[in-house]
């Protein structure tokens, strides 16, 4: 086993890097090609690139970022948002990009998935999904950003969407995103439970206990963080000597 995954969540909104709460009130961070940089300089397993406005303006707007970005970073780079057919994914890996997260396209069209898995492999098709609490222990999945209710089960979905071919999941929690309180762990072992292929915790770390908490309770393969490392509350060296100390099998990177 390679080890759990530090994942640096850069969310984008036009050319900045924003951070919000709750996947709302967004708060211009800085230039995300020199955030990216930094956080490969201090370990990151891999990059997670986000356009938060891309759905709802029915474009990807991630290109140049990715193409600028490629030329400084050498780990994987998952890029979403915009992404509708699979013309989009053959453009961002051309430019950079080594996987892709889709959501809110997957939602309306779900043989999308497939499409991009046969087409570029499974490793490549990252089902993003964004959950909400509906009742106790049940969870309802949003698109465009948190924004738009579907009706559509969270575990259902994720199960149906590793039936059609999705390679990995991206699993946000609307409720814990930006808090600080720690991941929604009883939403990540639902999903991790439910499914074979890896899961990505994110949304609401505040501190290293949260990532032995939701790795070991939750069964994550990945966390991917934002807050925590945006404002330098922790570099992810840091972040990665303290779970190792603590006994957690993060990565070695």
């Amino acid at each position: 086993m390679a080890g759990i995954r530090l994942i640096a969540r850069l969310d984008v909104k036009g050319a900045n890097l924003i951070k919000g709460i709750h996947l709302e009130g967004l708060r211009v961070i800085g230039d995300p090609r020199e955030y990216a940089r930094k956080y490969y300089e201090q370990g990151a397993d891999e990059i997670i690139y986000m356009d938060c406005v891309a759905s709802l303006y029915g474009r990807n707007n991630l290109t140049e970022i990715v193409r600028h970005a490629a030329e400084d970073i050498f780990i994987p780079m998952t890029v979403g948002g915009g992404v509708r057919s699979v013309s989009d994914v053959e453009m961002l890996l051309r430019v950079g990009a080594d996987k892709v997260a889709v959501n809110t396209a997957a939602v309306a069209r779900p043989e999308l998935i497939s499409e991009i898995a046969t087409r570029f492999g499974s490793q490549c098709m990252v089902l993003s999904i964004e959950a909400k609490n509906k009742e106790k222990g049940r969870w309802e999945a949003y698109t465009d950003n948190g924004r738009e209710k579907t009706g559509i089960d969270v575990i259902e979905w994720a199960k149906r969407a590793a039936d059609l071919g999705a390679g990995e999941i991206l699993l946000t929690s609307i409720d814990r995103e930006g808090t600080r309180k720690g991941y929604q762990v009883d939403l990540v072992k639902a999903v991790s439970t439910a499914v074979t292929i890896p899961v990505i915790a994110s949304g609401g770390m505040g501190g290293v206990d949260h990532l032995q908490q939701v790795t070991e309770e939750g069964k994550a393969d990945a966390v991917a963080m934002a807050d925590i490392i945006h404002y330098n509350r922790m570099t992810i060296g840091e972040i990665r000597k303290e779970s190792l100390a603590g006994g957690v099998k993060v990565s070695r990177r």
